[in-house]
């Protein structure tokens, strides 16, 4: 069965987070539900649909911004409860807007995930890293986690017979609990950004938890008493954006719930289970902005079920299975465009009567502005941002997405970094000179945004060793002009991403770092030289972390404890950095270092064979790229080409995707050259040995592009 869904844009709220909209379960098996949303100016909002026409049931007065909005109810009972967390408290509403609750919880911070237990006498609350269970609003357990909480939830008491949590963890973690203690760990494949139950209720054992990542992955796990099961895993093939919002919902009608994904790119996705194993893409459809909440059910017309999405802006847009009539059919259909036309009509005339209301408030503005008692007053507007390192291209991505429309972004970096292409930005790019030298000013770029660009993404790729500040200056179409300053740190080791576990047959280099520092200090000295570490003192007397380099696939072991450090990497330019910047961050705070390190020749080598196949690869995709604009020439000239070898013909048969791979990375074979350059200094740096004038020597070496040529020059130098 083809599944075709129209598109229909009811209402505005104001912006919303993850997770804040929700449908009423309805009165009759196919009635209309009602749809209640919170948003960032503290505002729920509960509406209906009538003859295609929003309907308020209730609203409630401003306040501090909703994190969170859950349904709960007695057991057995319709779920019909609305709960709100905001700020470090949760109030309770009635479907009517009444207000039966206001917990005020003891959390010095404020909620960032919240579950209602079908019970509705559990409530589970996560701030940054702290985890509380509470019955009747009795603090029951309490956890304090190792990395950030994204979300949290509880596996069905009436199938498990016990209370499970689940929480979703920054380091790549799903964390089970059993009461205020950990029970295990589940490894998955990326920053866990949210979580439901499969099926909506945990699958026929109560056990099965479907999970999303922020790099775009989906996957089901089984969480037994004992242990973690592995079901099934999607990659993200198609490169899209991370997974802020799960639902299951039968859209096809067949009986079979449907999984519904909504991505923070925008894209709405529908899988549905043609065989009992991995979910199929069945459907997607393209939003312009990011989807918060994501949920299935009936809300425009009886019986015509539909796909409803809130985005960050606000709007609340369905996707509905009731079919699109056209002018000029039967009686009906002409009946239903009349109603169209009808509607359409009196949105003109609201329209009009808008614009001439901002002309009058924009003359009165223009009028005030001139008196010389008169303050300016700057509009707020909300920007989201995300800044995450790409573990495929080795490359930071950076989303602003603004609730309007977006004028330009100006880019400026204090340390070197490469602007890639992204297929889709649609702004026009304009790089300034910059002065490099007495304002450490490396990069000044200005992106236009076409007209209604809500939402702007960019590609960086940054150089290990070099770390400063990337400056984000966001200016969206409104009156008077106003911009804001977003600040994104470049790490020393900025390439490397968080990892479970590493190979140790590999041979390692190891740096040991021994003086009269904290705990505290020693991991402060980390979140600054690595992405991924959590900013909070792990709990306990010392901590381990396991990174891998993006680009080259090295890797790095980090222990450390009060007053003693050790680092462990099969590359020697990352235990140099990590030398050099912490002994500049020790020397700051006054700390003597007693800096000790065992070099590992063959870690050289190992180093060296891992960088040349990309080498091998980049050189040779220059050489192609240089030689397109004489094959074409002589193409013109000859008309056929049948008389070129075989690997001329095939370069000018791929000369688009040669040329498009080629834009999309520029500066990779120069990126390599300076990889292996710092390798052979900072070889015989630790040996106390200045080799900078052979590296004219070593360049040449390195155009022949000859592994065991490159091998002997290290060793022999």
């Amino acid at each position: 069965m083809e599944l075709s869904l129209a598109r229909v844009d009811y209402l505005q709220v104001g912006v919303t987070a993850q997770k804040t909209m929700r449908l009423l379960p309805a009165s009759g098996r196919k009635a209309t539900q009602k749809v209640v949303v919170g948003d960032q100016d503290g505002v729920v909002t509960c509406f209906g649909i009538k003859k295609g026409e929003a309907v308020p049931v209730f609203k409630t007065l401003p306040g501090k911004k909703i994190a969170r909005l859950e349904l709960g109810g007695a057991l057995n009972t319709p779920q019909e409860k609305i709960f709100v967390a905001a700020g470090s408290e949760v109030r309770g509403f009635t479907k009517r807007g009444k207000q039966f609750l206001t917990f005020e919880t003891n959390l010095t911070e404020s909620i960032k995930a919240m579950y209602v237990h079908i019970s509705g006498a559990d409530l589970f609350l996560c701030a940054s890293y702290i985890y509380n269970h509470y019955c009747d609003c009795k603090d029951q357990h309490y956890y304090l986690s190792g990395d950030k909480i994204n979300d949290v939830l509880c596996l069905p008491v009436d199938k498990v017979n016990c209370i499970t949590p689940v929480l979703a963890c920054q380091d790549r973690v799903l964390r089970v609990l059993q009461g205020s203690d950990l029970l295990y760990e589940v490894d998955v494949s990326g920053p866990a950004t949210v979580l439901a139950l499969n099926n909506g209720n945990g699958g026929d054992s109560g056990e099965e938890v479907v999970y999303g990542t922020s790099d775009g992955k989906l996957g089901l796990i089984q969480i037994t008493g004992a242990k973690p099961i592995p079901k099934w895993e999607i990659g993200n093939e198609k490169k899209r954006g991370g997974i802020l919002c799960i639902d299951n919902f039968d859209i096809l009608g067949d009986g079979v719930k449907e999984l519904l994904v909504g991505r923070d790119d925008g894209v709405l996705e529908i899988y549905n289970f043609e065989s009992a194993d991995d979910p199929v893409l069945r459907y997607d459809h393209a939003l312009s902005e990011s989807i918060a909440s994501i949920q299935g059910g009936c809300v425009g017309k009886d019986g015509y079920d539909e796909i409803l999405a809130s985005t960050y802006s606000g709007w609340l847009t369905g996707l509905t299975t009731e079919p699109v009539h056209r002018e000029g059919g039967s009686g009906e259909e002409l009946k239903l465009s009349q109603e169209m036309q009808s509607k359409i009509s009196s949105l003109r005339s609201e329209l009009e009567h808008l614009q001439m209301k901002v002309h009058q408030e924009r003359e009165k503005y223009q009028q005030s502005s001139q008196s010389s008692t008169a303050v300016l007053s700057v509009p707020a507007f909300s920007v989201n941002d995300k800044f995450t390192l790409n573990k495929d291209d080795a490359s930071y991505s950076l989303v602003l997405e603004v609730q309007t429309a977006i004028d330009n972004v100006l880019v400026q970096s204090d340390v070197p970094v490469d602007l890639l292409d992204v297929d889709k930005n649609s702004a026009v790019v304009s790089f300034s000179s910059c002065d490099s030298e007495p304002n450490s000013n490396f990069l000044l770029a200005t992106y236009r945004c076409q007209a209604n660009t809500t939402r702007l993404e960019l590609k960086i790729r940054s150089i290990e060793g070099q770390y400063g500040t990337l400056q984000a200056y966001v200016t969206p179409r409104i009156q008077p002009k106003t911009c804001q300053v977003h600040q994104y740190q470049i790490k020393p080791l900025s390439l490397h991403q968080r990892t479970h576990s590493i190979d140790q047959d590999r041979p390692l280099n190891t740096l040991m770092l021994k003086g009269q520092f904290s705990f505290a200090e020693i991991h402060s000295w980390v979140v600054f030289c690595l992405p991924e570490v959590p900013e909070k003192t792990p709990a306990g007397e010392s901590v381990t972390f396991y990174f891998q380099n993006t680009f080259l696939g090295t890797q790095l072991e980090s222990t450390y404890r009060k007053g003693e450090g050790c680092f462990k990497s099969d590359n020697i330019s990352t235990i140099s950095i990590l030398k050099d910047v912490l002994s500049k961050e020790a020397t700051k705070r006054k700390i003597n270092l007693n800096i000790s390190y065992d070099v590992n020749e063959e870690s050289v080598r190992h180093t060296l064979k891992l960088i040349h196949p990309k080498l091998e690869y980049q050189q040779l995709l220059a050489k192609k790229v240089h030689l397109i604009d004489a094959l074409r020439e002589l193409q013109v000239h000859e008309g056929n080409v049948d008389f070129l070898l075989p690997k001329y013909r095939s370069i000018l048969e791929e000369a688009d995707q040669l040329l498009e791979e080629y834009k999309r990375q520029p500066a990779h074979l120069e990126r390599l050259y300076g990889m292996i350059t710092d390798l052979f200094i900072d070889k015989f740096k630790f040996k106390g040995t200045n080799v900078k004038t052979k590296v004219p020597l070593l360049l040449e070496i390195l155009d022949g592009c000859d592994q065991d040529g490159l091998i002997a020059f290290f060793e022999a130098a």
